[in-house]
């Protein structure tokens, strides 16, 4: 398993000062709640896929200031003794609280909860964001395009194009919670047990001779797993009939070709003759592997066309996470209540209005175990079948919840006093509930445009704690200005 020893200034520099104001205030030890959610659904879906989690409990249980850091921190010349010496022993003992990972979430909701000492919870703001932001958004990807792969596998192919050796590793670890379970990237697959997969480059095929000596030599090195690049030169004139070539020499050695690839040029045709070929010359069981910057959409396109393609390899477009709506979750992380008292985020903007306190996510769930929508509530609410919930963006749009369902709670304490409480499950449990949860939303939930757009709801008692809370905000406001 990957093992990061992630270091305690993987941090904003604000973290520190505000720390350090705390601390010189006499505030740090003060309880506190901090809520981590994201505010729009990345690549214009309806979905994103919870990922990260067990990275950040990792770099939670284990931060530690070393000696070196506290002498480059005093060289700053910022921060007085007092605060070194608190740091020099410092523990982060919060207690956090997540769904696991590969649950399908939503915007405004609560993904992760941080509750404890003030000073602790303000530190691992810049770290939480970091590695849940970015394993969410690339698990989301692999899941927009998981879903429309149909039967055909899916293969991570980025580490080339990934943002650096630990975007690559967060990338190949994230899109297998996502529902890509395979991978080029051996590095991944040997610390996060996933399996890799792979073939060989345009290179292999230019330092032979001729297209045929190269697959010949390919294919005696690796008898039993070989898989040709058939586009080097020409696909159909001469990749494909020195594959089929390839594909009788192995099998009168009592070897199969296994399959071809596919980098360049009209994916869908080609894979369609490719097929043909293979199948009329007595070999069905030849796989046809297709990539060359693929997304969910071209994918889609791919296979609205009839393509034959077996496996898609996807790189830039998945480890980069580019597309339309994508590059960032734009995931935040604020302040809910501090001591006693709930605290929010006042704005003109009411789409940037933060929801006040402790707060249950439910999952409401119809007969048929369709999920219908979410309600947030505060920790000690119960909503009930017909009660009244409001959109947290616009408060005047409400909704009745329906009767005969039931009500999940999709969030769990998963480390108390800063230990890990609960056994963090295997990525392909992560993947496996990744797709159920996908095929328990509402129809059209997955399309990749326009599709179904999922409630998140807040209950009476946020509602009426939001109103209280902005109406005495705004009082204190005018009056001081008066």
């Amino acid at each position: 398993m990957y093992d990061p020893a992630y270091s305690p200034l993987l941090t904003d520099l604000y973290e520190l000062t505000m720390m350090a104001g705390y601390f010189e205030k006499k505030m740090h030890e003060k309880n506190a709640v901090f809520d981590l959610f994201f505010r729009k659904t990345p690549f214009e879906g309806s979905y994103a896929v919870f990922a990260g989690l067990e990275p950040a409990l990792t770099y939670l249980s284990r931060l530690r200031f070393s000696p070196e850091d506290l002498r480059y921190l005093a060289g700053l010349g910022i921060f007085r003794s007092a605060f070194l010496n608190y740091l020099a022993n410092f523990r982060f003992r919060c207690r956090v609280t997540a769904p696991p990972e590969g649950t399908v979430v939503f915007a405004n909701e609560p993904l992760l909860t941080v509750e404890g000492h003030l000073g602790e919870a303000q530190l691992v703001e810049s770290a939480l964001l970091n590695l849940i932001n970015f394993q969410t958004l690339v698990a989301t990807k692999a899941a927009r395009i998981r879903s429309v792969a149909g039967h055909a596998e899916v293969l991570e192919f980025g580490l080339r194009r990934a943002h650096g050796p630990d975007g690559s590793l967060g990338a190949a670890r994230a899109a297998c919670v996502g529902g890509v379970r395979s991978t080029s990237n051996v590095w991944a697959g040997r610390l996060f047990g996933i399996p890799v997969r792979g073939t060989h480059a345009h290179s292999w095929i230019m330092s032979f001779p001729d297209e045929l000596d190269a697959f010949r030599a390919y294919a005696d090195c690796f008898p039993d797993s070989c898989i040709l690049l058939i586009d080097t030169y020409d696909t159909l004139k001469s990749g494909l009939p020195n594959a089929l070539i390839v594909a009788q020499e192995l099998r009168a050695k009592g070897h199969e070709l296994v399959g071809v690839r596919l980098d360049s040029g009209d994916l869908a045709y080609l894979s369609k003759k490719v097929r043909e070929s293979f199948d009329g010359a007595g070999y069905p069981e030849v796989k046809i592997v297709a990539s060359s910057e693929l997304d969910e959409s071209i994918i889609e396109s791919i296979r609205n066309e009839g393509g034959r393609v077996d496996i898609y390899g996807v790189g830039t477009k998945l480890a980069t996470c580019a597309g339309e709506g994508g590059g960032a979750l734009g995931g935040v992380y604020k302040l809910v209540r501090i001591g006693d008292e709930p605290k929010l985020k006042v704005t003109s903007d009411l789409t940037k209005a933060t929801l006040p306190d402790r707060k249950k996510v439910l999952r409401v769930i119809g007969t048929e175990g369709r999920f219908e929508m979410d309600i947030l509530c505060l920790e000690h609410e119960q909503p009930a079948p017909g009660d009244t919930v409001f959109n947290p963006v616009n408060p005047e749009e409400t909704k009745r919840i329906p009767g005969g369902v039931r009500f999940e709670e999709i969030r769990r304490t998963v480390m108390e006093n800063g230990e890990v409480v609960l056994p963090l499950p295997p990525l392909t449990a992560c993947a496996d509930l990744c797709q159920d949860q996908l095929n328990r939303l509402p129809e059209g939930s997955l399309r990749l445009k326009n599709p179904h757009r999922y409630k998140v709801s807040m209950s009476r008692g946020i509602h009426d704690l939001r109103s209280r809370l902005i109406a005495a905000c705004r009082e204190r406001f005018f009056n001081n200005r008066l």
